[in-house]
């Protein structure tokens, strides 16, 4: 297994194809994003990354690592977002194998701290990161913010 950026990558409708399969509505969101690459700008920040995990040409696991993310705060980023393992892979921590590269590239970056938002409890703490608060993200929904030191 391999991973790969989306924006650096080729064959960006075979990856979109494949993130159309997801069985999940962000992951719709992030494909209609992807298709304007102007309104992925607005809403995640300039120069942000889509991160691949891949099994052949077939992707095991996806995350974004951006500027922004459903939370509006220019004193907090960057966000990893959209993270998604597909079921046939799920139970195998791949989706901690893809947060770990994520986590790299942003200590590559220069930053030493990451932030996610979700609405799930119990899941990002097994991989280190703690929870910070809930605020309302940009669709005026209680969101869960967590942190983790790199």
């Amino acid at each position: 297994m391999k991973v790969i950026e989306y924006f650096t990558s080729e064959n960006k409708e075979h990856w979109k194809e494949q993130i159309a399969l997801a069985d999940w509505s962000a992951a719709k969101f992030l494909l209609k994003l992807l298709n304007n690459t102007q309104k992925f700008d607005e809403l995640l920040g300039g120069d942000g990354k889509l991160f691949f995990l891949l099994d052949g040409e077939n992707i095991v696991s996806f995350v974004t690592l951006t500027r922004q993310d459903c939370i509006r705060d220019e004193n907090m980023f960057p966000w990893l977002g959209f993270l998604y393992t597909y079921p046939a892979y799920r139970g195998n921590r791949y989706s901690e194998k893809l947060l770990k590269y994520a986590e790299e590239q942003a200590i590559s970056d220069n930053h030493p701290i990451v932030y996610l938002a979700t609405d799930h409890i119990g899941l990002y703490e097994k991989y280190g990161y703690t929870y910070l608060e809930t605020r309302k993200d940009y669709l005026d929904e209680d969101t869960r913010i967590y942190y983790k030191k790199l």
